[in-house]
């Protein structure tokens, strides 16, 4: 089975990364795929917003980074058939601190999911990243595990200018870290067509990023940014709301991506 592993990383906060994750690993599990969730931010958000409780010490991806429990152990199954989760903890807040003498410290992640492999994660189709709104430690750790990344842009001023200091991080990884690390897609959200500048970005985004961006926008929806609350991935909250529908369309996008490239290797 062929298995990618995506990290969703923009270090701009609030454009929906954690929305994306949720919503496209969901999307993907309804059409039959195997998922995991990997949430790599200390606030926990990928993990309630998958129902799940962020105070779970024993069941966090901080404890499998420092070797207190095993992948097989972390593994939560979320009420979304096919999406599993490993969730995140405040404690992991603090792991920068406490590898500060570890030469290797950007590596503990890829090498957890590198020995696991063919154990507990060759199931899993896709692997998602929820990596933290800044440049840190969980961020590299992240870009150095991933085959890919998929980059949400929120559609509003300097949003490009934004993903310049991004582009050159991800490139300094490529150099030093993981030759391999390519930008699966950037994806457009908070979408407003009633406003001028977001069609502008449209345009810019397209320009600059050219096919790598997905025919797929994401537009401003209450029913995103209600569903969190109620623990659960909009698609099941609301699953006839316009925010839901676009990530059912990505998710189709993503997978013709997938066929695509399985076609040119074969």
């Amino acid at each position: 089975m062929a298995r990618s592993i995506i990290s969703v990383i923009n270090q701009k906060g609030g454009v929906g990364k954690t929305t994306t994750v949720i919503n496209l690993a969901t999307a993907l599990a309804i059409k039959g795929k195997k998922v995991l969730v990997l949430d790599l931010d200390p606030q926990g958000n990928a993990t309630t917003g998958l129902g799940k409780s962020n105070n779970d010490e024993k069941k966090s991806i901080y404890n499998l980074l420092i070797g207190k429990t095993s992948v097989k152990e972390a593994i939560q199954h979320s009420s979304v058939p096919g999406l599993d989760l490993i969730g995140s903890n405040v404690n992991l807040s603090g792991l920068e601190v406490e590898t500060a003498n570890d030469a290797n410290r950007a590596f503990l992640l890829k090498e957890i999911l590198t020995k696991e492999q063919d154990l507990h994660l060759n199931k899993y189709e896709n692997i998602f990243i929820d990596c933290p709104p800044s440049l840190s430690l969980l961020t590299v750790m992240s870009l150095v595990s991933a085959e890919e990344l998929l980059i949400p842009l929120q559609t509003e001023f300097f949003a490009l200018e934004g993903i310049t200091q991004l582009i050159k991080t991800i490139d300094r990884i490529k150099v030093n870290l993981n030759p391999d690390l390519g930008i699966r897609g950037v994806l457009l959200t908070m979408f407003d067509k009633r406003n001028k500048l977001s069609s502008q970005v449209d345009i810019e985004a397209r320009k600059h990023f050219k096919n790598k961006v997905y025919k797929t926008v994401v537009p401003r929806n209450v029913r995103l940014s209600e569903a969190p609350s109620h623990g659960m991935p909009c698609l099941i909250y609301d699953k006839k709301c316009s925010g839901s529908k676009s990530y059912i369309n990505l998710a189709e996008e993503f997978i013709s991506q997938e066929n695509q490239t399985l076609g040119s290797a074969a």
